[in-house]
C-alpha cells in the first residue's frame, strides 16, 4: 500500500499545486465566460461604458438570429467547415501515415532523399506557394468548389515527418511477428501498426482538424460564392468597414467553437495517450 506523505512541507506543496491549477483553470475559462456573456447581451449593453458581470437582459434570440439571417448562410458554412475539416483530417492521416510508414520501414534507395525533400518543404513560407497553388486550382476550375478547398490540404509535410519519427520508434518485434504470419507491408500497416497507433493518430488528427477549421485566407480566396463559405468567412461578415454587429458575432463565434470543444472532449484520452507514446522507442 502506498505511503502518503502528511508532513507540513508536503501539505504546503499540495496546496500550492492545487492553487496553481485552480488559477490556471480560471484563466483558461475567462475567454469562454466573456464569449458566453457577450453572446447573450444586446448590442446596446455591449456598447455601454458600464461593466456587467451578468447580462442585464438575456437575449438567447441572438443564436437563432444568426441562422435565420437570409444574407448569412450560417448553417451551410458550418456544414462546409465540418465536411472540409473531416475530409482533410482523414486524408492527412491516411496519406501522411502511409508516407511516414514507407519512409520509416520500407527499404528503398532514395528513401532518405525523399524524406529530406519533404522536410525541406517545411522551410518554404506559405506565402511563396500561395499564388502558384491558386493558379493551379483556378486552372483546374476548382474555384468556388469544395474540391478546391479540400484537395490542396490533403497532404502535409509536417504530419509525414511526425509519422515517420513515430514509426521509427514503433516496436519491430510486433511487425516481425506479422511478417511471419504472412502479412506484407500493406497488411502489417493496416492490421497491426494502425490499431496500435490510435493515440498518436488522434493527436495528429486533432492538430490537423483545428488547423483546417480555423483556416481563413485560403477559403476566403477560393470560396467566392456563399455556397462554399466556411464558418470563419461567415464570422468575418459581422465585422466590416460599414457595420459592426458584436452581439451576433459573439453568438456565432460561440457556435463556431462548439465542434472543436466537443471533439477535444471526445478525443482527450487518445490525445494524451498519443503524446505519451511519442517516446515509446526512447528506452
Amino acid at each position: 500500500m502506498a505511503v502518503v506523505d502528511r508532513s507540513p512541507r508536503a501539505k504546503v506543496a499540495t496546496a500550492v499545486r492545487y492553487t496553481a491549477l485552480i488559477l490556471g483553470a480560471i484563466l483558461f475559462l475567462i475567454p469562454f465566460y466573456l464569449l458566453l456573456r457577450n453572446a447573450l447581451m444586446s448590442e446596446r449593453d455591449l456598447g455601454s461604458p458600464q461593466w456587467y458581470w451578468v447580462p442585464p437582459s438575456w437575449h438567447p434570440e441572438n443564436f437563432t438570429a444568426i441562422f435565420n439571417d437570409p444574407a448569412l448562410p450560417m448553417a451551410r458554412s458550418l456544414f462546409n467547415s465540418v465536411a472540409i475539416a473531416i475530409v482533410q483530417t482523414l486524408g492527412v492521416l491516411a496519406l501522411s501515415g502511409l508516407a511516414g510508414y514507407g519512409l520509416a520501414r520500407i527499404p528503398y534507395r532514395w528513401s532518405n532523399t525523399v524524406f529530406y525533400l519533404i522536410t525541406a518543404t517545411l522551410l518554404i513560407p506559405a506565402a511563396v506557394t500561395f499564388v502558384p497553388s491558386f493558379v493551379l486550382v483556378s486552372t483546374l476550375g476548382w474555384v468556388s468548389t469544395l474540391r478546391g478547398l479540400i484537395i490542396p490540404g490533403l497532404f502535409q509535410a509536417l504530419a509525414t515527418f511526425l509519422f515517420r519519427q513515430f514509426f521509427l520508434g514503433f516496436p519491430k518485434e510486433i511487425e516481425e511477428a506479422a511478417f511471419l504470419d504472412g502479412l506484407g507491408y500493406w497488411g502489417t500497416f493496416w492490421r497491426v501498426v494502425v490499431p496500435n497507433s490510435y493515440g498518436f493518430a488522434a493527436a495528429i488528427g486533432t492538430i490537423t482538424f483545428i488547423g483546417s477549421w480555423n483556416a481563413f485566407l485560403w477559403p476566403l480566396v477560393i470560396g467566392r460564392e456563399q455556397t462554399t463559405w466556411t464558418v470563419q468567412i461567415a464570422l468575418s461578415t459581422f465585422l466590416t468597414a460599414q457595420s459592426v454587429d458584436l452581439s451576433h458575432l459573439f453568438a456565432a463565434a460561440l457556435v463556431a467553437i462548439a465542434p472543436l470543444l466537443l471533439m477535444f472532449l471526445f478525443l482527450q484520452r487518445w490525445i494524451v495517450e498519443g503524446v505519451e507514446r511519442t517516446g515509446m522507442g526512447g528506452d
